[in-house]
């Protein structure tokens, strides 16, 4: 179970490591060799896309969302835990939406069955991030929503940037 918890950090890992090896080997056989990999840009927005829509699950596991939250904050808990509550419901609303029209169009996609432009894949193989992504991100918000509802917590983790700017200020410091 802590491995499949620390999936996501490792994909996001292996995606971030391909995609700056696949650039670093592009530059070398494009100022070295005088040659290159005619896929390569579009193979690294392939993993760069995947990187992002894995990521905004990872994001929502460990609160690192950035969000406008100064005024929830002053709320007393239970219309801070009612205000977080919409919060997650609307932001599952917004996922369900998404991951409908995306199948959808990953659906035509496939009916299409056009390919890449410079790999030998299916257009309708990569599109197929985006309702895996926002699955990934429903999946992620579900445990947020339990512990509101069960008063586990009483607002919405989100990243402190006042908060992470003094810690970093404090290490410039020592």
């Amino acid at each position: 179970m802590k491995m499949l918890k620390r999936l996501d950090e490792w994909l996001i890992a292996i995606l971030l490591a391909a995609m700056t090896l696949l650039t670093f080997l592009q530059v070398v056989m494009r100022y070295v060799f005088n040659s290159g990999f005619t896929w390569a840009v579009e193979l690294t927005g392939v993993l760069f896309a995947f990187m992002i829509f894995i990521g905004i699950s990872y994001g929502v596991r460990v609160g690192a969302h950035i969000g406008v939250d100064a005024l929830v904050r002053l709320f007393p808990p239970l219309p801070r835990r009612i205000v977080s509550i919409v919060a997650v419901l609307l932001s599952l609303i917004y996922a369900g939406l998404v991951i409908f029209g995306s199948t959808l169009y990953v659906l035509k996609m496939k009916s299409a069955g056009i390919e890449l432009d410079d790999l030998p894949v299916q257009i309708w193989m990569v599109r197929a991030i985006l309702p895996i992504g926002f699955i990934l991100l429903a999946i992620r918000f579900l445990p947020v929503l339990y512990n509101l509802l069960t008063g586990k917590s009483d607002q919405l983790h989100l990243a402190d940037e006042i908060e992470e700017a003094l810690k970093l200020k404090s290490r410039e410091g020592e």
